[in-house]
């Protein structure tokens, strides 16, 4: 079959499951609700499901009375039970597959369940729900006529007990029918190298040569592979090497530091970024409409979410409130249900909503990637955006950065600590400074207050890392590659001095 025709095929499949969307958009209270439910019955029989009466439940208020919130450190006995070959321990279908995550604040590693019906109802069809929106949106795309380049974190899977740990990425690769891999590059051997230095080389020594139309990974690490494909070939731009490159699938860091970068490496005023929401645990929202910035929360994915206000997170008076209680423009941190037995948990995610109507999200960062230290509530968001700010005044480009507190000790204020590895430095070192000092002011009013006169902050210290200075660091931790990630805010300062002593 021409690939005109494979195209046109693939394309009308895919648009069908916008009939569904539609669907959870206009009765998102009855799609969540009934879907909380159905997993409560499916569980109901399980170790977990006994010990907290899921045969009673009959709806959410009393499913929230009757099971507690829970962060993995909770959750590890059951977990560890699974692994270790036990079944219907919080899931009653067995469980074969955990991804290994050590995120981005604990050294010690999570393993994360993903049951057979996650990986299908939610994983795998979040895969082609991307695609629908893009081509829903984008009717002219010629995607499938070429290859999508994915950069995935992936090493290898080890099995104990018969089951099986490792990148979320490598268990998506293992699992996938055979001929998915031929819209995609590199290979799967390739994909599921485990050292990133010469996983690197072989990538672009495989991709080069290919018809690649998109391209799927975390910024960061896809920038590292891109600058890389540009130094083999001599080439001055992305689209010299694949002329019909169309649209980049990204997620796991905020884009804003990188739009720039990208705009250098791919000089297109057509080229499309669609941003995704997806982790170990699950895949949350994706991004719906051309040239966006808020993501559409999907509710059909076998994940019901609750959210926890960040205004009284941690404290005694927090509340649990669900999807259908929740108000524009407020940060919560998110607590998810899911089709793969975790109950009540809190990912470590925090969002915003930009609507209601749709369900619309934007990323905010992590709960524990915040610092408070003065009352001055900083998230990553807001360091994202002032990151971006200051390299477009001062014709900058940013690798990664970090920052901690300066601590008062009885005789000078407190004060934020930068650390910023630059690709492009700025034009005007001090006038970056200045810019992003004032665009965090004029985005977070308790930073203003804090920084107001300098009461209680002193201007931000900001420290030029040398080259490959992350890099270096992550490499040390043993971290490198698609899917881990630079801590960008910390309310302690073991990150940064250990970034001082490279």
């Amino acid at each position: 079959m021409p690939l005109p025709i494979i195209n046109s095929v693939a394309s009308w499949i895919l648009k069908k499951r916008i009939h569904q969307i539609e669907l959870f958009i206009k009765y998102p209270h009855e799609v969540q609700e009934e879907l909380l439910l159905s997993l409560v019955r499916t569980a109901e029989h399980t170790v977990l499901g006994k010990k907290y009466g899921f045969g009673s439940v009959k709806s959410y208020a009393q499913f929230a009375r009757q099971v507690p919130v829970v962060q993995y450190e909770d959750f590890e006995p059951e977990i560890e039970q699974c692994r270790q070959g036990a079944h219907n321990v919080f899931w009653p279908t067995p469980i074969k597959w955990f991804a290994k995550s050590s995120g981005t604040t604990n050294a010690k590693s999570k393993f994360i369940p993903v049951s057979n019906e996650a990986l299908e109802n939610c994983h795998y069809k979040a895969g082609k729900d991307l695609l629908c929106l893009y081509l829903n949106n984008n009717e002219d795309s010629q995607l499938f006529v070429g290859k999508s380049l994915r950069l995935g974190g992936s090493k290898e899977l080890y099995e104990s007990n018969n089951t099986f740990f490792g990148d979320l990425s490598a268990i998506l690769i293992e699992n996938m029918p055979f001929w998915a891999e031929f819209s995609s590059t590199p290979s799967n051997r390739i994909s599921l190298m485990s050292d990133w230095e010469s996983k690197l080389p072989a990538i672009v020594n495989e991709t080069i040569n290919e018809n690649v139309t998109s391209l799927a990974g975390v910024p960061s690490w896809m920038m590292v592979l891109l600058h890389r494909v540009l130094e083999t070939t001599g080439k001055s731009s992305l689209l010299e090497i694949w002329p019909n490159l169309e649209v980049y699938f990204h997620g796991g860091v905020s884009f804003d530091p990188y739009r720039v970068p990208y705009r250098n490496l791919i000089p297109s005023n057509t080229f499309q970024y669609y941003e995704i929401y997806n982790a170990s645990e699950g895949f949350f929202a994706i991004q719906d409409l051309n040239n966006s910035q808020d993501l559409l929360l999907m509710l059909d994915y076998g994940i019901f979410y609750e959210f926890i206000p960040m205004s009284d997170f941690g404290t005694a008076e927090a509340t649990i409130i669900p999807l259908w209680e929740v108000e524009v423009g407020k940060n919560y941190a998110m607590v998810i249900t899911t089709n793969s037995g975790l109950w009540r948990y809190q990912i470590g995610d925090t969002v915003r909503f930009t609507s209601v109507d749709p369900f619309k999200i934007r990323v905010t960062g992590r709960t524990k990637h915040h610092i408070n230290v003065f009352g001055e509530e900083l998230i990553v968001e807001n360091s994202d955006r002032a990151i971006a700010a200051a390299c477009k005044g001062t014709s900058a480009e940013v690798v990664d950065y970090t920052v901690a507190p300066i601590f008062m000790d009885g005789k000078s204020k407190g004060a934020h600590e930068w650390i910023i590895e630059f690709r492009a430095e700025p034009t005007d070192f001090e006038a970056f400074c200045t810019l992003l000092d004032d665009t965090l002011k004029s985005l977070n009013s308790d930073y203003e207050a804090k920084r107001n006169r300098n009461m209680t902050l002193n201007p931000p210290v900001i420290h030029q890392a040398r080259k490959n200075l992350f890099y270096d660091w992550l490499k040390a931790q043993d971290k490198l590659g698609g899917q881990h990630k630079i801590p960008r805010l910390s309310n302690h300062r073991g990150y940064i001095e250990q970034l001082m002593e490279l």
